[in-house]
């Protein structure tokens, strides 16, 4: 653990990796290479190696808080006399574009899920939560897909809010990858699960009303702990160009899916293409929207330039 002197005073304890690793020694790691891969999002480079340094610890300290709230939550219900069931507990995962934060979120759901008693973990994702194409394009934002805007944020907030309140079965809609837009007649149920995972480029943002002010709910106000996945800006536009590239060669060959048209396209054509759509998109949105966001996470992982997290940084309690 590396420790800061009165000049360098910060809200975080910092971690680095071999401290960070020794808080999991000897502790099972309940998934294998296969299954690791089926978890990893195309271009994250990722082994069981990393997932012992960082993504283990992590999970301990997560199912820490977990007990605590659950504690917590007993305490109180035989003080209040109240029977009301205890209510999700809620992690927000955060980052830019290409940074890994799917993987971190499908690495936490398998291990979270994996704890004693075996706790039901939902993850849900916040493109579901993004405006159909024909609403975007209709006002204009279809090329600022990402941005606080492109999103149907009270639709969010009541997702969520209802279920901090216990509601028995709660919906979220489904987001296709493949055909870039909403599933309109898909929808994801969340029934009242012991962790909901909430990952997405927006979920630490405090967004704006229409009118330029701030609302009074946040989405942050929902959530029990908050992940933020970080690393260099020139870093993540590599990674985003390189998974572009990926993706040309594989998902962008399907005939149906919405990019299918850069599957003919050359590694200079294809680079290119990326590379504008980081300028004029990704990037822009990195550095106004998400990465300001990155101080209001309970945890951060700063990532190296080769994908591995090189420390960590936890919020003094």
């Amino acid at each position: 653990m590396t420790v800061g002197t009165r000049s360098s005073i910060s809200p975080y304890a910092v971690f680095d990796r071999a401290s960070w690793r020794a808080l999991a020694v000897g502790s099972r790691l309940p998934l294998d290479e296969a299954e690791l891969r089926d978890l990893a999002t195309l271009g994250d480079r990722i082994d069981l190696d990393e997932v012992r340094t960082v993504y283990l610890p992590l999970a301990e300290l997560l199912g820490l808080h977990v007990a605590a709230s659950r504690r917590l939550w007993a305490a109180q219900s035989e003080f209040l006399g109240d029977t009301t069931a205890k209510v999700p507990f809620v992690i927000a995962v955060a980052g830019s574009v290409a940074v890994g934060k799917s993987t971190t979120a499908r690495l936490l759901q398998t291990l979270l899920s994996a704890a004693p008693g075996s706790p039901r973990v939902d993850l849900v994702t916040t493109d579901g939560f993004l405006q159909p194409n024909a609403v975007l394009e209709s006002r204009g934002l279809l090329g600022r897909k990402g941005f606080p805007e492109s999103y149907d944020r009270r639709a969010l907030l009541r997702f969520l809010a209802d279920v901090k309140s216990g509601r028995e079965e709660v919906f979220a809609p489904v987001y296709d990858h493949r055909s870039y837009d909403i599933v309109p007649s898909a929808r994801q149920a969340v029934d009242r699960p012991d962790i909901l995972i909430l990952e997405g480029l927006n979920v630490l943002q405090a967004g704006r009303r229409t009118d330029g002010t701030a609302p009074e709910v946040f989405l942050s106000d929902f959530f029990d702990f908050s992940v933020y996945v970080d690393a260099a800006e020139a870093d993540i536009q590599r990674w985003y160009v390189e998974r572009f590239l990926a993706l040309r060669r594989t998902a962008f060959q399907d005939t149906t899916a919405y990019f299918h048209r850069f599957a003919g396209f050359s590694d200079d054509q294809a680079r290119e293409t990326a590379l504008g759509i980081w300028e004029a998109v990704n990037g822009p949105n990195l550095r106004s929207n998400i990465a300001p966001t990155r101080s209001r996470a309970r945890l951060v992982l700063q990532k190296s330039a080769e994908h591995a997290v090189r420390r960590v940084l936890l919020r003094k309690l």
